[in-house]
């Protein structure tokens, strides 16, 4: 498909499309929404591990936050400039074309989204059980059943309506703000009263290692990821060109300052041995200082990560809807129930992508291998933003980051993806292999347009089957698969 066709199927204006009905605040809840999930609860333990002192885990929280911010200011160049929905898939196919958007495209579909919602959901149900087997290990058949369940409901809820899941999300955002809160100010009264035996050498055993430097800075990251969720659903937000580096620029700070000062809490009640024996950072921490009142937090994590794959769910249907739209996946996935105004197709999809995620209950694994892989094409997306500003200087940017940002967050996720195979080579050989499949994919379902009688009258079927049941397609272009 070339350039054109795709900002004539943008431009499209038959068929159903998706409602702008997302305010500022909505844009902040989403991103603040999915980032505060189950990260700040799971990844303090993981960043402790691979840094190995207390100050230095504190200064790669800072830095993470740091390096978000500023990816996040490239994607507000991008998103206003490239007024589409799909974010790293739709700069990635305007900068560098069909193989590499669809590259993004496949692993998004098999590897960072299902992986996100996975770790996500085993998590929620890892605080949600963690109260009825204080005494026992919990079984693992029970909390993966409990996170199918969850990934069912949040399905349930974003295909019957949008206006739902934004208040969803609003909801449970604010519920997390709050856990945090009640974490912080803990914190620092007992700081207050003198308990600071983990500061005292905050140095000490600090890693020299890159490859271990770098597996700290993955865990960090994933505590942030989706800074970068609102550009998925650009096209369903009112005035992007303000509200979106709006909704950025209240989102990354307020969330790194959060971060801090729940991490400085954590360290202020544990010790870093302590921290490192716990499954449930969160959880230990009330246990120590909330008495009577431990129960809350585990209510509260589980809302937080209840809200976070709200969002998840919500954005990622977006991407397989832009995709379908473009080409590069079947057309009824580029299709809309009109009574009910969403991508109901691609949320199952997604749906049924994260239950096979389930399959694996090793969250920090799951953490090295989605991050991998992500911060790669995020690499290539802002190594795009680079090569608009000499391929198209005359290009409309409502907001124009100096040149030196993006250069910077490239060589960062260089760093990220080069280190990491010397400590964890068979979680990046397994990222750089599922990356690969997607080539002959692409060659069979895109490039490929004699495919048998059989083959597309059938998948035309398929799509009918779906049209008949009240989904209409929105500016689809040609079945690719």
């Amino acid at each position: 498909m070339t350039s054109k066709e795709v900002h004539d199927s943008d431009s499209d204006s038959g068929g159903v499309k998706l409602k702008k009905t997302l305010g500022l605040f909505n844009g902040v809840a989403i991103i603040v929404g999915v980032i505060v999930g189950s990260g700040i609860f799971v990844s303090p333990k993981g960043v402790l591990l691979e840094a190995g002192s207390v100050g230095l885990c504190m200064i790669i929280w800072a830095l993470c936050g740091i390096i978000c911010l500023i990816g996040a200011m490239c994607y507000a160049e991008l998103g206003t400039c490239i007024l589409k929905s799909g974010a790293d898939y739709a700069y990635i196919m305007e900068t560098f074309g069909g193989l590499p958007s669809f590259l993004y495209l496949w692993v998004a579909l098999i590897i960072i989204f299902p992986t996100g919602n996975a770790i996500t959901a085993l998590t929620f149900s890892n605080y949600i059980l963690q109260p009825f087997f204080s005494d026992c290990e919990m079984p693992d058949v029970s909390v993966r059943l409990l996170a199918a369940l969850c990934i069912t409901v949040l399905t349930f809820i974003n295909c019957w309506s949008v206006k739902l899941a934004s208040k969803v999300q609003d909801i449970f955002t604010v519920s997390k703000v709050l856990a945090l809160i009640i974490i912080i100010i803990t914190g620092l009264v007992f700081m207050g009263m003198g308990s600071t035996e983990s500061f005292q050498e905050p140095f000490k055993g600090s890693t020299t290692k890159p490859g271990h430097f770098a597996m700290a800075f993955y865990s960090g990251l994933f505590s942030y990821a989706g800074w970068n969720y609102l550009n998925f659903v650009t096209e369903e937000l009112k005035e992007p060109y303000k509200n979106l580096p709006r909704a950025i620029y209240i989102s990354l700070p307020l969330v790194t300052v959060i971060y801090i000062l729940a991490n400085i809490s954590y360290f202020v009640i544990l010790s870093p041995a302590e921290m490192l024996k716990s499954d449930a950072v969160a959880v230990t921490f009330a246990d120590r200082t909330l008495g009577v009142m431990s129960w809350i937090m585990p209510v509260f994590v589980a809302l937080s990560t209840f809200g976070s794959l709200n969002g998840c769910l919500f954005t990622s249907s977006r991407l397989f809807f832009v995709g379908a739209r473009y080409g590069h996946l079947p057309g009824f996935l580029a299709t809309i129930n009109p009574k009910l105004m969403t991508p109901v197709p691609a949320l199952i999809f997604g749906c049924g992508m994260s239950l096979v995620m389930l399959c694996s209950s090793d969250i920090f694994a799951l953490i090295n291998y989605g991050a991998f892989v992500e911060s790669l094409f995020i690499g290539v997306t802002i190594a795009g933003l680079i090569m608009l500003r000499y391929t198209r200087p005359d290009m409309e940017r409502p907001i124009k980051v100096h040149i030196a940002l993006p250069i910077f967050f490239v060589i960062i996720c260089i760093f990220l993806i080069i280190t990491p195979l010397t400590t964890s080579p068979m979680e990046c050989l397994m990222g750089i292999i599922m990356i690969c499949t997607g080539i002959p994919v692409y060659i069979l379902g895109v490039l490929w347009t004699s495919k048998p009688k059989v083959f597309t009258k059938n998948l035309g079927r398929f799509d009918a089957i779906s049209i008949t049941n009240s989904i209409q397609p929105i500016n689809t272009t040609s079945i690719a698969l």
